[in-house]
């Protein structure tokens, strides 16, 4: 069984990625991986190179600021990375993206559990989304609580965007690939990093999806949604993570929009029901 990671970024050291970290969280359990480093404005490629492994490929490649269609520009820097995978498993890790070295034996068993199985496409994790500091995560359906994250080679698979995959069943229709959960989490740090830096990656990447910037500011949030994180963090984040106590504190005074109280009312739903109403991209295998 051969395994292959790939990934995209851009002015991952500018915008404050912990893309080193992510890469090297997974790296011990892949053959090989493809990064496709898109022209920066920093050291990004150099950093890169330094991790001086075997197994990274990297590809260079520059972004079309004429793509301005819903974010499209992500799915074509994806696919460009997964195009160049040979693996029977392709590992997809974003650059905010990091796995505990405790869960890697887990990941390397299913993949090879359902190499076989024809009913197996891809394999789904869990999410933690930290947001403000270390010691808190966000629990709401509307911050996606699974999405699959390793899909077969095999299969014939594009991404109409950076997050998911579209199984291609004819040339013209397609469909979420069928999948296993894993049982175990994704660590998502992108809404850790600093206001500046979150600030700044918007006034670089909203063009993207042909939207301008609007100040993002992190304590404008309802609190009930914010949850304390009581595990331990993947150890190669340790250094990354900002020293912090407690959980994140949002405005007190903060008003939800209807978008928000809609969530707010599928989390009273999920209670009484016991369901998970979070949108998913998959269609878990039986």
């Amino acid at each position: 069984m051969k395994v292959s990671a790939f990934t995209f970024i851009k002015n991952g050291q500018l915008l404050g990625y912990p893309f080193l970290e992510s890469i090297q969280s997974i790296l011990p359990i892949v053959d090989e991986f493809v990064i496709n480093v898109g022209e920066s404005e920093d050291d990004t490629l150099k950093l890169i190179s330094l991790i001086n492994s075997p197994k990274i490929r990297i590809i260079e490649s520059k972004w079309s600021d004429k793509m301005k269609d819903r974010g499209y520009v992500y799915g074509q820097q994806k696919m460009i990375a997964q195009f160049n995978c040979t693996g029977d498993w392709l590992f997809y890790i974003e650059g905010d993206e990091v796995y505990h070295e405790k869960d890697l034996d887990k990941i390397h068993q299913n993949m090879t559990l359902h190499l076989k199985n024809p009913n197996v496409e891809a394999l789904v994790f869990d999410f933690y989304h930290f947001y403000g500091n270390a010691n808190s995560y966000l629990q709401s359906p509307g911050w996606y609580r699974s999405e699959a994250r390793i899909i077969k080679g095999s299969i014939r698979s594009y991404a109409p965007d950076g997050l998911f995959w579209l199984v291609l069943e004819s040339n013209k229709t397609g469909r979420y690939p069928f999948a296993k959960k894993v049982g175990v989490h994704c660590y998502h740090y992108g809404w850790v990093r600093s206001e500046a830096q979150m600030n700044l990656k918007s006034q670089k990447v909203q063009k993207y999806w042909d939207k301008t910037h609007s100040r993002i500011d992190y304590s404008q949030i309802d609190q009930s949604i914010i949850k304390e994180f009581f595990g331990e963090h993947p150890s190669v984040i340790i250094d990354w993570l900002p020293i912090q106590k407690g959980v994140y504190l949002a405005d007190p005074n903060y008003k939800t929009n209807s978008k928000e109280k809609k969530h707010l009312l599928k989390i009273k739903l999920e209670s009484l029901l016991g369901l998970d109403l979070s949108k998913k991209h998959y269609k878990l295998s039986k």
